[in-house]
C-alpha cells in the first residue's frame, strides 16, 4: 500500500533530517577520537590531521557538481545514491587498520556526505511547497543537524567508552539503511528543468588549488620551506587557482558567478561564512587533544567539557533570528564574529594561568559558542535571501564551499601553528643540547597528545604540558585575530549604517 501525502512528507523529513544528524556527527565525533586513533593505528600528527580534513576535501569537491547532478538527473536519485555511498564508506572507516586506508575511506564516506548535503535544502523545499509547512520543516532540520553537531564530541567519548574506535563510523552503517529506506518511500522525485551543464573545469581547479595549499601547509615543515619539491607544490597550486579564475571567467553557466559579490549583504555574510570556519570549527579539532594531554582528563571527561563549546551553537540561533529581525544581518553577523574572537581570548587567558582547568576556559568556550550561533544561521539566510530566487541554489553552494574551503586550510595552519609553538618551547627548555630534528619529531608526537619518545626526558609529562600550552596559546592568538579581521570586513562590506538610514527616516517620530 502506498503512502499517503502526508506520510510521505514525514518519511522525507525524517530522512533528511537523519542525514543531516549523520552529517554532523562526522564532522564532530572524529575530534575526540583522534589521540586514541594515533596510538591505536601507529600513525602521527600530520595523518590525524588527514583524517579529518580528506572527509572536508571531499565534502568541498563534490558539493557543488553534486547539486547540478541532482538538479539534471533528480534530487531524489542523487540522494539515495550518496546515502548507499555514504554507508559503505562508513563501513569502510570502520574496517580500516592502518591510517593510509583511514584517510582514503574518509575522503571517500565525504563525497557521500557532501552530495546528502546539498540534496538536503532541495528536497525540502519541493516536498514542503507551502510557505509555513516550510518553515517547519526547515526548522526541524537546522535543529537535528545542531544536535549532530552540538552533540558529537560527547556521543563519540561515550562510545569509545562503551566499546572501541570502529563503531565511530561504524555506527552510521544501521542508520543509513533506515535512511535510505524513509527516502524511497517518501521522497518525491524532483529536477530543475533549466539545470545547466557540469562546471568540470571550475570544479578540477578550485579542488586542486585548496588541495595544493591544504598539503603545502601540512607537509611543509618536513619537505622544507625553500625545497623545490614545496615551491613546486605551490606554483601549481597558484596555477590552479589562476585556472579556476578563468574557468568560471569563461564557462557560460560557472558555479560561482563572482557578479554577486557586488551585493554587499552577500559578500557580508560569505565573511562570517569564512570566519566561523577560520576559528571555532578547526579548535574543535584540537581542543580534545589540549583537554587530555594539558588538563590529563579521559576521553569521556573531554567530550563532557567540549560540550560548553559547542551547545550554545544549538541554543542560540532562535536569539540569533530575532535580534536580525531587529537589528539586520549586518550587525548582527559581524557581532557574532567579534563575540568568537573574544571568546578565543578569554579561553587564552583561561589556558595562561597556572593551574588551567576546564573552568577556567569554561568562560571563554561559552561565549564562542554563543558567538557562533549568532553566525550561523544569519549567515545561511542572508546569502540567499541577498540575490535573486535564481541564484539561491548557487549563492548557497558558494556558502557551503566558504565553509568547508575555509576549514580545510585552518585544520592544516593550526595544526602546523600548534606544532610550532609547542617546537618553539622546547627549543628554549633544550636549546644546544639536542638535535632540531629530535626536538621537531617530539614537537609532532606532543601536538599529537602522545611525546611517547620523551620517555628519557624528565619530568617528560610536565615538558610536554608547557610545549602544548604554548602551542594552544599560538592557536588561540591566531584564531582570535584572524576572526576579528574577518567581522571587520565583513561590518565594511555590510555597510549597516547606510541600511539603517531610510529605515530610520521611514520611521515616524515617537510622541
Amino acid at each position: 500500500m502506498a503512502p499517503t501525502r502526508s506520510r510521505q512528507k514525514t518519511f522525507a523529513l525524517l530522512a533528511v533530517c537523519l542525514s543531516a544528524l549523520m552529517f554532523g556527527l562526522e564532522i564532530s565525533s572524529i575530534p575526540t577520537i583522534l589521540p586514541i586513533l594515533e596510538k591505536i593505528l601507529h600513525g602521527d600528527f600530520k595523518q590525524m590531521q588527514w583524517i579529518m580534513n580528506a572527509y572536508t576535501l571531499a565534502c568541498t569537491t563534490v558539493l557543488m557538481a553534486a547539486g547540478t547532478l541532482a538538479d539534471r538527473y533528480g534530487r531524489k536519485r542523487v540522494f539515495v545514491v550518496s546515502l548507499i555511498w555514504f554507508g559503505l564508506a562508513s563501513l569502510a572507516c570502520g574496517l580500516a587498520r592502518d591510517t593510509a586506508l583511514l584517510i582514503a575511506s574518509r575522503f571517500l564516506q565525504g563525497i557521500g556526505g557532501g552530495a546528502m548535503l546539498i540534496c538536503q535544502a532541495a528536497i525540502l523545499s519541493h516536498q514542503f511547497p507551502e510557505k509555513e509547512e516550510r518553515g517547519r520543516a526547515f526548522a526541524a532540520w537546522g535543529v537535528i543537524f545542531g544536535i549532530g553537531l552540538g552533540f558529537g564530541p560527547i556521543i563519540g567519548s561515550a562510545i569509545l567508552a562503551l566499546s572501541s574506535w570502529p563503531w565511530v563510523f561504524l555506527v552510521h552503517v544501521p542508520p543509513t539503511a533506515v535512511t535510505l529506506a524513509l527516502a524511497i518511500s517518501g521522497v518525491q522525485e524532483s529536477r530543475d528543468p533549466k539545470a545547466q551543464h557540469l562546471d568540470l573545469p571550475g570544479i578540477v581547479t578550485l579542488s586542486l588549488a585548496v588541495f595544493g595549499l591544504t598539503y603545502a601547509i601540512t607537509q611543509g615543515p618536513d619537505l622544507g620551506f625553500t625545497s623545490p619539491v614545496l615551491l613546486g607544490i605551490l606554483a601549481a597550486t597558484a596555477l590552479s587557482f589562476i585556472g579556476f579564475l578563468f574557468a568560471e571567467k569563461i564557462h557560460p553557466h560557472p558555479m560561482f558567478d563572482f557578479s554577486v559579490f557586488r551585493i554587499p549583504a552577500f559578500s557580508g555574510a560569505i565573511m562570517g561564512s569564512m570566519g566561523m570556519n577560520f576559528s571555532f570549527w578547526p579548535l574543535m579539532i584540537y581542543l580534545p587533544i589540549y583537554f587530555q594531554t594539558c588538563l590529563g582528563y579521559g576521553v569521556v571527561k573531554a567530550g563532557i567539557y567540549l560540550l560548553a563549546y559547542t551547545l550554545p551553537t544549538l541554543v542560540v540561533p532562535p536569539i540569533a533570528e530575532r535580534f536580525v529581525l531587529r537589528y539586520r544581518p549586518g550587525v548582527v553577523i559581524p557581532s557574532g564574529l567579534f563575540a568568537i574572537g573574544a571568546g578565543f581570548f578569554l579561553m587564552r587567558s583561561g589556558t595562561d594561568l597556572a593551574h588551567a582547568q576546564w573552568w577556567t576556559m569554561l568562560p571563554g568556550s561559552l561565549l564562542a559558542g554563543i558567538g557562533l550561533g549568532f553566525t550561523n544561521t544569519p549567515v545561511t539566510n542572508t546569502t540567499t535571501a541577498s540575490v535573486p530566487s535564481s541564484r539561491a541554489g548557487m549563492a548557497s553552494g558558494m556558502d557551503m564551499s566558504a565553509r568547508l574551503i575555509t576549514l580545510a586550510i585552518n585544520i592544516a595552519t593550526m595544526g602546523f601553528l600548534l606544532v610550532d609553538g609547542t617546537l618553539a618551547s622546547l627549543r628554549s627548555r633544550f636549546a644546544g643540547s639536542l638535535e632540531a630534528g629530535q626536538l621537531r619529531v617530539w614537537a609532532g608526537e606532543i601536538a599529537s597528545g602522545s611525546g611517547a619518545s620523551m620517555g628519557q626526558v624528565l619530568p617528560a609529562a610536565d615538558v610536554a604540558r608547557s610545549a602544548l600550552a604554548q602551542g594552544f596559546d599560538w592557536v588561540l592568538l591566531y584564531g582570535g585575530i584572524g576572526v576579528w579581521a574577518l567581522a571587520a570586513i565583513s561590518f565594511l562590506l555590510f555597510r549597516p549604517w547606510r541600511a539603517a538610514l531610510p529605515s530610520a527616516a521611514a520611521q515616524p517620530a515617537c510622541s
